[in-house]
């Protein structure tokens, strides 16, 4: 059943939770046994246990910056040391987990490496954009999970992250908002769960998405547009203009999981390109833009650097940057054609 973007669902069709679905996409990966389950579960509480401390956060002492910075350089806020203590706490107890990897920590969490029954390698982004949390905007968790390599380079617990973002098993995001919603894919379509708070539960609310071919929105930071690669301003007045069907409008929260949800569900395209300060780009490449990349595609739109695609990315380090733009078919193509055009 696949119920339409913009209609509620009512009492008359079935609820599916998450941990329901979770066990019918857990026959995609034999011999599991229950362990995908089990370390999904991990994450489905960890993000509970966070969207309570959003929803709460005006009210205690978990508002502004704890006073550390974390690996990246950035002022960590309090809601983001949070965050990662409560996803290492409830992941770092699963058996099936061998290595975890922060964007909040320089090092990676080698757990349990050498142990037959550690399958995989999990790593996320604990709070992205937790900034917009002291005025009340719209913050999220990013997640990947990738097997433990099957030939000698098992033995490297680094090998188990250093994977192209092909060899993805599950990703996922949660956004925090007027409501909470996990969105996540096996690599069966992505489909999108709405935390309801009277049964503690997520629950199905957007069965196999599918990003519109076209949309009425970009998203970019355009206070650095003047450091943007010329065939970014290029493209960025082209869609101002209309010159793909019709004037498109700005929509920019500084938040990719919000950033990236509006597109996901409304189409478009959202943009975090090279600049003058960042030539590498901004946006880590484990942690933010592959699995954001992963979801894109399952839902059927296009994620690149601006010169190929994200996924395809052999990783040299685990906090390595990249450029990011993802978004709907029609204008990933045109982008595509601004970069190629000559100088």
């Amino acid at each position: 059943m696949t119920q339409s973007l913009s209609s509620p669902r009512t009492s008359k069709q079935p609820i599916l939770t998450l941990q329901q679905h979770i066990l019918q996409e857990q026959k995609r990966f034999p011999g599991a046994s229950g362990e995908f389950s089990w370390l999904l579960s991990g994450i489905t509480l960890a993000t509970k246990m966070i969207q309570a401390q959003v929803r709460r956060a005006g009210l205690t002492d978990i508002l502004g910056a704890a006073g550390e910075t974390n690996v990246q350089g950035e002022l960590q806020q309090k809601l983001d040391v949070y965050a990662d203590e409560v996803l290492m706490h409830c992941l770092g107890v699963r058996e099936s987990i061998g290595v975890l990897a922060s964007e909040e920590n320089e090092h990676p969490l080698i757990l349990r490496a050498g142990s037959p029954d550690a399958k995989y390698a999990v790593v996320f982004d604990p709070l992205d954009g937790s900034s917009n949390i002291d005025v009340n905007g719209g913050v999220g968790t990013i997640f990947s999970i990738m097997k433990r390599p099957n030939d000698e380079s098992a033995s490297d617990p680094l090998k188990w992250l250093l994977q192209p973002g092909t060899q993805q098993v599950a990703a996922g995001y949660v956004v925090y908002s007027s409501s909470t919603m996990l969105v996540y894919s096996v690599g069966n379509g992505a489909h999108g769960f709405t935390l309801d708070p009277a049964i503690g539960a997520y629950v199905l609310s957007h069965e196999n998405i599918r990003m519109p071919k076209v949309g009425k929105y970009y998203s970019v930071n355009e206070g650095n547009r003047d450091s943007f690669p010329p065939a970014y301003s290029r493209f960025l007045d082209r869609l101002r203009k209309g010159d793909f069907g019709h004037p498109y409008s700005s929509r920019y929260i500084g938040s990719l999981v919000p950033d990236f949800h509006r597109t996901m569900l409304k189409g478009g395209i959202f943009l975090y390109p090279p600049t003058a300060d960042h030539p590498q780009g901004k946006l880590r490449l484990l942690y933010e833009a592959n699995p954001i990349a992963f979801i894109a595609e399952q839902a059927g739109g296009i994620a690149t650097n601006g010169q190929g695609r994200i996924l395809d990315i052999h990783p040299e380090s685990i906090h390595q940057r990249t450029p990011l733009i993802v978004g709907s078919e029609t204008e990933m193509r045109e982008l595509a054609r601004c970069v190629a055009e000559p100088r």
